[in-house]
């Protein structure tokens, strides 16, 4: 299934999908008309709940498809359509007003409904002046306005609600004005979208909203075909699909996460499952949000409990089948990866397949992650792996494409890519800070993409000469904080790690005659911690030796993320001794 198709589907499973021809829009204010088109009230429609005042969502015709020209929509629109007004310069505003209302001056021209006439008398009235005489808030310029009758606005009847309303804007050929074709998505005869409608709240991409499929150019056109007819999509397919995903990408609306530069929505299809559960689909939903997410919130409490008990036993690898009733691994789910482009929508990555399937692919994820010392807060989002590979820490520095291809290889249960590899091993010798989340992600692209053996925990036994080489460093490191303390200005962590991961033979020389010094000071100051220093700096040489010379003149990257996970574990089972000994002196206290 394609994903226009599929989203399609989905618009017919949504609980209150908007009708054919209209949309769902942010509101902010209202003019209410009396029957001879004076002006009754104005009245403000936006939210007022929060810090600041936030339109309205509600149902109106459905807008226009605006790109550098002048397009007015039916019964509503911003301000400098309707009244003619800005806040800003407004350079073409006077333009845009008299669109408006020659465009309605021809719709609505043979109408006999006492609404429609009022918005007729009203539009032949006004003049943009008339905002300032009479006093109507600044804060309305700029809004979307609707209109109601004074006699129907306390039953939250609006004009574009009136039945008239409705016929007229049905039969205004706004729905389907193109040529007749078969459509590629439901395979029927219809009305072709010259021009698919925008889908707003992709992270990064144009306020006013982006194509996913568009044709505005000539190398794109195709036996003559222009803009939309190149890929026939009828207008209630368009209408179909963009509705729910820009259902989809609303704020709060359950359906979407941020994977780095990637708006990724998701859905659970049951409707092909005789036996399904009824609320297997919002089961699957919520755990995948916890999968990638922080854990989903509901609004009761108990909601929350039961998904954060599922998402423990599907981390510690049993299958959905075995957890109990409504969830049901044969459900078809789909992901979808929005990045901005210019003035269109890229996909990043697109999976469809069972929610079973897609549950073991993150399964063996987590296991690839695996490593001790785990993570302080347990199973991090998506989001906080990717932010290791970021420039300061920062989740608008991750590489392009990155978080793109990582999620599909989490999804598809395939290779990740070794360009995060390469970003990792980057921040490393950048900041030299390696931590759980490094290390897991250095594990698990050993263990995947080259089928190497990678110790979850510190493990003396293994003999590769990358993990051996981290483990030494972290010796060495060790001994200098044994001999001067943690105050010191730069530790050989902050001088070396880098060419020491990348060129052993240069650094570890060294290393080798200043640990010495070191190692002379700790037995002045505590004799056995020397002696066990000693014994293990000599035991990881000796199982080096038997290769060579123990000090290789470089190191591939695969060995390079060898050498941050010995480093990693020898380090942290410095840090368990010490707290283990610290421990021990206060149990005897």
């Amino acid at each position: 299934m394609s994903v226009l198709s599929s989203l399609a589907r989905a618009y017919d499973r949504l609980p209150d999908a908007p009708p054919f021809g209209f949309s769902s829009e942010k509101i902010g204010f209202c003019i209410s008309l009396n029957e001879d088109g004076s002006v009754a009230h104005v009245i403000d429609l936006r939210d007022t709940m929060g810090k600041k005042p936030q339109p309205r969502p509600m149902l109106v015709p459905q807008p226009v498809k605006r790109t550098a020209g002048i397009a007015p929509n039916t019964f509503w629109d911003k301000t400098s359509y309707v009244l003619g007004v800005t806040a800003g310069e407004g350079k073409r505003t006077a333009a845009e007003h008299a669109a408006f209302v020659e465009h309605h001056e021809t719709l609505l021209a043979e109408t006999e409904d006492p609404g429609i006439k009022a918005l007729l008398r009203f539009l032949k009235a006004w003049a943009p002046e008339q905002f300032t005489a009479l006093e109507w808030p600044e804060e309305m310029k700029d809004q979307n306005v609707i209109f109601a009758l004074e006699s129907e606005r306390l039953r939250n009847v609006y004009l574009h609600d009136r039945p008239a309303a409705r016929t007229l804007w049905s039969a205004s050929g706004k729905a389907g004005e193109g040529a007749g074709q078969i459509c590629l998505v439901s395979g029927e005869a219809g009305p072709v979208a010259r021009l698919h409608p925008s889908i707003k709240g992709v992270w990064g991409a144009q306020s006013s909203g982006a194509a996913l499929v568009s044709f505005n150019l000539d190398a794109f056109t195709s036996y003559g075909h222009d803009q939309g007819e190149n890929a026939p999509v009828s207008e209630a397919a368009a209408f179909k699909y963009t509705t729910a995903l820009n259902r989809f990408l609303e704020k709060g609306s359950g359906h979407r996460l941020q994977i780095g530069d990637a708006s990724t929505v998701f859905w659970a299809d049951a409707s092909d499952l005789e036996a399904s559960e009824p609320q297997a689909e919002d089961w699957a939903e919520r755990l995948f949000a916890g999968y990638f997410d922080v854990d989903p919130t509901a609004e009761e409490a108990g909601a929350v409990k039961d998904i954060g008990i599922l998402l423990e036993r599907i981390r510690k690898g049993e299958h959905l089948r075995d957890l109990g009733p409504g969830l049901d691994e044969n459900i078809r789910f789909f992901v979808l990866g929005l990045a901005p482009n210019a003035a269109r929508l890229s996909v990043r990555f697109y999976f469809e397949d069972s929610f079973g399937e897609l549950t073991r692919h993150y399964q063996k994820f987590i296991e690839d992650m695996r490593i001790q010392p785990p993570p302080r807060d347990g199973y991090p989002p998506l989001w906080r792996y990717l932010r290791e590979t970021a420039v300061l820490g920062k989740s608008e520095n991750v590489p392009p494409n990155l978080a793109g291809e990582w999620m599909r290889s989490i999804l598809s249960g395939t290779r990740y890519p070794l360009s995060l590899m390469s970003a990792v091993l980057t921040r490393i010798r950048a900041d030299g800070e390696v931590n759980a989340l490094r290390a897991g992600i250095l594990k698990a692209i050993l263990v995947r993409n080259f089928n190497w053996e990678a110790p979850v925990a510190l493990d003396p036994d293994f003999d590769n000469r990358g993990y051996l080489l981290g483990r030494l460093f972290a010796a060495y490191e060790n001994a200098q904080t044994a001999a001067l303390g943690t105050k010191v200005n730069a530790t050989i962590k902050d001088k070396f790690y880098g060419a020491a991961s990348a060129q052993p033979r240069k650094v570890f020389a060294l290393l080798d005659s200043g640990s010495v010094n070191h190692l002379s000071k700790v037995g002045k100051q505590s004799p056995g911690r020397r002696v066990n220093l000693e014994k293990l700096i000599a035991s990881i040489m000796d199982r080096m030796r038997p290769d060579g010379d123990p000090f290789p003149a470089s190191l591939s990257a695969a060995e390079q993320a060898l050498f941050g996970l010995g480093y990693y574990h020898q380090r942290n089972e410095f840090f368990k001794k010490s707290n283990d000994t610290a421990d021990a002196g206060e149990a005897s206290q």
